[in-house]
């Protein structure tokens, strides 16, 4: 046993913190972030900022609470195994059908935000399409990407992620140059900014979903805490400080009141870059920012279809077969791309909604488990979040918080910024 130990240290002693923190950085970062600007533009950028540090500490002790109770099951073991000898099988379901959800309704955000942006760009060159219509060219393309293989997403995310890098420094680094201050701290437009806040800590949550991925670390490090705790911190810091960086070169550069208006047209990502493309001066770092915007989008949609169509798959029972990948492909891209054509300007709604039914399986659920698995391993020498119950019972509050915001906002009992 010991030697099998010491050579499982061995083989992750080859794995360096920056490759798990880059796939914590990746999953985290993507087009959820257009919706920060929009959803902040109520409580403006100090209060944004303060909304954003919360979130991200809780979202990083939850994903680190699901971390401690994975670690007392075999790398491999995932949500399902975890819940079910855990939890019991009531957690499971709940989970399950928290996780489907999730992924399902944003994948129709990223039909929604692939169709606007798509629309976007075409516009740029002269070219009209109905928003559903570019929607649904969004989707087929990408969805056969899906269908002919995981390695064909792989390939392909790999290279949108460094098109994303490059284009991101690029237009932002060139919006974060011109920003005008007094936009940032003394914006145009009401007075009130507080009461705006707790209708968009949903959006913040969804902002930080990794939670996914935390069994697949566990799987690729072996049972090496250490590491994968530092991955998981570097990689939400890294997305912590992106998010600044665009609230910052949003809010900095389009006035408060001319959120108004975005709003208005359904606060879709075509409608914040066609505003951010109206002060940038440069035609090349528009096209840029377009493209980011593009690659932002479509990578986030790869990546959460790959998730989707691989549970389907194991849910349903379909194999792997050209015939069996077909029915697996309809039963994931038929559903939301249908609400697509149906309601092109959901992506903020559906953020929304996303966050809704992810403080169950990335916050509530992390923190249950890693309680009761306490309370079955009292003398466990493994890892430990430090705050003891506790810091348990803040994160579930947490959820709890947050689900009741969005049920608030959603019946007009919150105060949102229109």
């Amino acid at each position: 046993m010991a030697n099998h130990m010491n050579g499982a240290k061995h083989r992750v002693g080859g794995k360096s913190v920056l490759g798990g923190a880059m796939i914590i950085a990746g999953t985290t970062v993507g087009a959820g972030m257009f919706s920060l600007p929009v959803v902040g533009a109520g409580m403006w950028f100090g209060y944004s900022i303060a909304m954003l540090l919360g979130v991200w500490f809780c979202m990083l002790m939850s994903g680190l609470l699901l971390l401690e109770a994975n670690l007392h099951f075999e790398p491999g073991d995932s949500f399902d195994t975890l819940t079910r000898v855990t939890l019991g099988q009531f957690w499971r379901v709940v989970n399950g059908l928290s996780i489907a959800f999730v992924l399902y309704i944003l994948t129709y955000a990223y039909i929604s935000g692939g169709g606007s942006i798509v629309n976007h760009s075409l516009s740029a060159l002269g070219v009209s399409l109905p928003q559903s219509v570019a929607g649904l060219v969004f989707a087929v393309v990408l969805a056969l990407v899906v269908f002919i293989s995981t390695k064909a997403v792989d390939r392909i995310t790999t290279i949108m992620l460094g098109g994303m890098v490059i284009t991101f420094f690029l237009a932002i680094g060139n919006l974060l140059i011109d920003i005008d201050p007094i936009k940032l701290t003394s914006p145009d437009g009401e007075s009130r900014y507080l009461p705006y806040l707790l209708a968009a800590i949903p959006f913040g949550l969804a902002s930080f979903g990794y939670h996914g991925n935390v069994p697949s670390l566990v799987k690729y490090y072996g049972k090496d805490a250490r590491t994968i705790v530092k991955a998981i911190i570097v990689g939400t810091s890294i997305a912590l400080v992106i998010y600044v960086c665009w609230l910052v070169a949003t809010m900095g550069n389009i006035p408060r009141s001319q959120f108004t208006n975005i709003i208005e047209q359904g606060g879709n990502i075509g409608v914040l870059v066609a505003a951010l493309s109206g002060v940038i001066t440069s035609h090349w770092l528009d096209n840029m920012l377009s493209l980011f915007a593009n690659l932002a989008v479509a990578s986030s949609f790869l990546g959460v279809t790959l998730g989707l169509f691989d549970y389907l798959a194991d849910l349903f029972g379909f194999d792997d077969s050209r015939k069996g990948r077909f029915k697996t492909a309809a039963v994931t891209f038929i559903p939301p791309t249908i609400l697509g054509l149906l309601f092109p300007n959901g992506f903020i709604i559906a953020i929304g909604f996303a966050a809704l039914a992810a403080t169950v399986w990335a916050v509530i659920v992390p923190a249950l488990l890693a309680y009761k698995i306490r309370q079955q391993h009292p003398n466990s020498k493994g890892f430990k979040v430090p705050g003891g119950t506790p810091l348990i019972v803040v994160v579930i509050l947490f959820g709890v918080i947050t689900a009741t915001c969005h049920l608030l906002a959603m019946a007009d009992i919150l105060p949102v910024f229109k």
